[in-house]
């Protein structure tokens, strides 16, 4: 699904009306969608709607919604606040169903209104709107977080996009009311997955607007939303005939002596996602631990320096096998020195012939801080690399502060992804996918439950496991960033978002498998 920016929005459109759908067809379809939606919100017969109506198409569709609310036997109530006509088709149509119609008045009667309605479906301003909100708008934005405030506040649905989110940035005007739910029509705006605009249009539906596909004002666009259709299409096949060589040997380098939990985490959340073997390398020191309790993965202790990380020289004790692998995930929990620092170089960028350096690559957390002290890497040779950076260690890596990172997430990781020639995961909310040749993906997921330590490494090791399956790296990074996001809404949907712990995360890996392959 196409994610896109306001230009983008009006060029489709515009090619819409070319090949023969015209803008009122879609109007006319959007307004219906969004009647659907808000009756399956709080239904339609006896119930009261208020709709706030601006002066262009995002108004004119909130007429259309409420002439097809009336029609099913809702009380709509249609406040325009600015602009539109008597003779405007769209509000004739309304006026023909006894939708009551009102021209902005006293604060006081907007005020009575807000208070008797059961949801409040804001029409106002979308796409095409960019300065601040002033005037009559932004009075009547005034009444609304007033009603919103009160001890029963009226639901609230945006349509498209709340009044004063920008559609490209997500920045939000101060005069905004934060949205219960957003429907996106026809596409979700860029807007709507940057924060603020993510928290301030609560939850976000997208809905069919009848725009012809194929359109190259459409297919054109290199940034889309991931959903379960196209990762169920991506995911590794399942044989009948199948054994655990079918479905690669992935090797995993993790954790020291203060981060054992972090060899155990990833190593595991491999398994989950359906490696047939999983060799997991980690300190002396922590090889006991790590074959206590994970006990399905093949363990080889490597040299360790005294403070309980890995040794330069740990390396050789790897690349000697390499041959039977298929893949190699490393950083999580390694910590960082010199000594790390000699060895996350040599594990990577060995020369040719280690066997190491040719293989499909990811490299989280302290391989990321360790992979920042080696000059020069972006031009070193070796195989693909995955790097999955949240925005401190994306910081580390560009020399950009955390802050310029979230201002445009996928702006910077499509930069980089192309400057260093590596698939790029930016984690966090709305995790973006970049790969080197501008696409990028980002991910649906807003989920504060997947604020603890640990949750990093079982993603990492996720997408590990679906490269060693033989997924793209790019594919892999895509399919196992879903995977782990709906595995995490799983969770918090079970336990609240509260006190969730990164292991609850790994009998939920395929459980999430099986709902996406079903979908």
């Amino acid at each position: 699904m196409k994610i896109v920016t306001a230009a983008q929005m009006t060029a489709i459109e515009q090619a819409s009306e070319k090949a023969g759908v015209s803008t009122d067809v879609l109007m006319e379809n959007a307004g219906l969608a969004v009647a659907q939606a808000a009756r399956d919100l709080v239904g339609a017969a006896g119930v009261r709607f208020l709709v706030l109506v601006g002066p262009g198409n995002n108004g004119a569709d909130g007429l259309v919604a409420a002439r097809h609310l009336r029609r099913w036997g809702a009380e709509v109530t249609c406040y325009v606040v600015t602009g539109r006509l008597e003779t405007d088709p769209k509000m004739v149509r309304a006026l023909e169903y006894q939708v009551q119609v009102i021209d902005s008045a006293e604060t006081a009667e907007l005020e009575q209104l807000l208070a008797r309605s059961a949801l409040v479906i804001d029409a106002i301003l979308g796409t095409g709107r960019g300065r601040p909100l002033e005037g009559q708008v932004k009075e009547t934005m005034a009444c609304l977080a007033k009603a919103r405030s009160a001890s029963r506040p009226p639901k609230l649905l945006a349509l498209d996009l709340p009044t004063g989110l920008n559609a490209d940035t997500g920045e939000v005007d101060p005069s905004g009311v934060p949205c219960d739910v957003t429907l996106a029509l026809g596409y979700p705006k860029v807007g709507l997955l940057n924060f603020p605009g993510t928290e301030h249009a609560g939850a976000m539906r997208v809905l069919g607007i009848g725009v012809p596909p194929g359109l190259p004002e459409e297919t054109e666009i290199q940034l889309e939303l991931l959903d379960r259709q196209w990762v169920s299409q991506h995911l590794p096949q399942r044989p009948l005939n199948s054994h655990k060589g079918t479905f690669g040997h992935a090797l995993v380098v993790a954790g020291s002596r203060n981060y054992v939990g972090a060899a155990y985490l990833a190593s595991q959340a491999t398994v989950r996602a359906g490696a047939g073997l999983i060799t997991l390398a980690s300190p002396e020191s922590v090889y006991p631990i790590a074959a206590a309790k994970a006990t399905e993965p093949i363990h080889l202790p490597l040299p360790e320096d005294e403070d309980g990380r890995v040794s330069a020289q740990a390396a050789q004790s790897i690349i000697g096998g390499s041959r039977r692998y298929t893949n190699v995930l490393v950083g999580c929990g390694l910590g960082q020195s010199n000594g790390t620092t000699k060895f996350v170089e040599e594990l990577l960028f060995g020369g040719e012939g280690s066997g190491l350096s040719e293989l499909p690559a990811l490299v989280d957390a302290d391989g990321l801080n360790n992979l920042a002290q080696i000059a020069g890497w972006p031009e070193r040779r070796r195989g693909p690399m995955v790097l999955t950076p949240h925005p401190g260690e994306m910081a580390t890596l560009t020399g950009l502060s955390a802050a310029e990172i979230q201002k445009d997430r996928v702006a910077v990781a499509r930069e980089y992804a192309a400057k260093w020639n590596v698939c790029l995961v930016l984690k966090g909310a709305n995790t973006v996918i970049a790969q080197p040749d501008g696409m990028v993906w980002v991910a649906p997921f807003v989920n504060p439950g997947m604020a603890s330590g640990g949750t990093g490494d079982v993603l990492s090791g996720v997408i590990a496991g679906l490269m060693a399956q033989g997924l793209a790296p790019a594919i892999a990074a895509c399919c196992g960033v879903y995977l782990h996001g709906e595995a995490g809404q799983a969770i918090v949907s079970r336990l609240g978002n509260t006190g969730t712990a990164a292991s609850d995360l790994l009998p939920e890996i395929p459980a999430a498998i099986r709902r996406v392959n079903q979908s």
